[in-house]
């Protein structure tokens, strides 16, 4: 077969298009989808804001004041004031990292805030031991959450086991041994402590199962729409196998009841036409790249198959079309080649926002093809001249 231009594409049983390879799929049970992850981040950038929040009005509102108030009286003010500024300084690293959705460096971060912590409980006094001025009591651990989050909860365990060290051992030094003072001093790391744990906890808690969620819903929503879409196209493909089968069996059953002359060239066109549009709807369901291409090759094939020389040439890559734009573009060209004669040329030029397919045929005896102008997607017109028919259809993006 041969072509004038374009690449020529043959319609015969040879050059079959091979299927669409299969897309790979990812192994796991623990792979999330995208709308998961999602979600989760949500859940975790409200946690992420909550702790910072907290952070920075205790450092603020109480541990500032608290400094201030204390002043000159602590043994050494400049250095919990320095310890001040410095976590202050972390808070805000720490903060505005987590707020762009990154993860502070955890390592250092810790090491400055232990030290912080030390300094601090010398720097205030055994005078200021319990006070608010020796800030680190309350106000610290909240900033072991900015850089430690997201990771494992036994990071935080032992940084709080090391703050608890360090007050112990503050509590030690000073001579504080007293039971009412050990009692004080339990208390002190038991409240401060729990409450950051339990939001710690909490807030990984609550992004595993937004995620969890999140993914359980992406997943039931993701087989419902399969199930949908599966039963509307067997409902869309039943009513066109009725209609495609109807004509047959009314040929079928004119032919049965000697109705209808298997020599007359009227009653041959028809049936032609009902086996090239039901050849058409089975190639509809068929996973290819070039889904109209392959449409109308099963046309042409029938075509050939029965005799008539056909050239197919296709200009361009046609873009993905609905099934109802590849059937309007298709189903003229299909009636016409049924009703050719002598030989025929289909053509197909495709751009991304236009396609048009053309077919020429010898004028024949048949009757006209109807032709219809833009009202729908797709463009439908026919000529004759004499000596040849011209039939085309065309669609263009809108």
């Amino acid at each position: 077969m041969a072509s004038e231009s374009g690449t020529a594409v043959s319609a015969g049983p040879a050059l079959r298009p091979l299927p669409r390879p299969r897309a790979a799929t990812r192994s796991g049970a623990a792979t999330a989808p995208p709308e998961a992850h999602a979600v989760a981040d949500a859940s975790d950038g409200g946690a992420r804001i909550a702790v910072i929040v907290i952070a920075a009005a205790w450092h603020l509102a109480v541990a500032l004041p608290a400094v201030l108030r204390a002043g000159p009286g602590m043994a050494f003010p400049a250095v919990v004031a320095a310890g001040w500024l410095v976590t202050a300084l972390v808070g805000v690293g720490a903060g505005v990292r987590l707020l762009r959705g990154g993860l502070p460096a955890a390592g250092p971060l810790a090491a400055v805030l232990l030290v912080v912590d030390a300094a601090v409980v010398a720097g205030a006094g055994e005078r200021f031991l319990f006070s608010t001025a020796n800030w680190v009591w309350g106000g610290l651990a909240w900033f072991f959450l900015l850089v430690l989050w997201q990771r494992p909860v036994r990071w935080l365990l032992v940084m709080l086991a090391a703050h608890g060290t360090t007050a112990l051992a503050a509590v030690v030094l000073y001579g504080a041994t007293a039971p009412a003072d050990l009692s004080r001093a339990a208390m002190y790391v038991y409240g401060t402590s729990t409450l950051p744990v339990a939001v710690f906890v909490g807030a990984a808690a609550l992004t595993a199962q937004a995620r969890g969620r999140a993914a359980t819903a992406a997943a039931t929503l993701a087989v419902a729409a399969e199930r949908e879409a599966a039963e509307r196209a067997r409902t869309e493909r039943q009513a066109r196998l009725a209609l495609v089968s109807g004509t047959a069996e009314e040929v079928l059953a004119e032919l049965a009841a000697g109705d209808a002359d298997p020599a007359d060239p009227a009653v041959r066109r028809r049936a032609v036409l009902a086996a090239a549009r039901l050849r058409r709807l089975i190639a509809e369901s068929d996973d290819v790249p070039d889904a109209l291409l392959h449409e109308l090759r099963a046309a042409a094939d029938l075509a050939e198959r029965n005799g008539l020389p056909i050239d197919l040439v296709s200009v361009g890559t046609p873009p993905e079309l609905p099934v109802e734009i590849r059937r309007g573009l298709a189903d003229p060209l299909t009636a016409a080649l049924a009703a050719a004669e002598g030989w025929a040329r289909l053509t197909v030029v495709a751009a991304p926002d236009e396609v048009v397919v053309s077919l020429v045929t010898p004028e024949h005896d048949g009757p006209d093809e109807p032709a219809t102008g833009g009202d729908g997607p797709v463009e439908h017109l026919h000529e004759r001249d004499g000596e040849i028919r011209w039939t085309q259809t065309r669609w263009r993006r809108t």
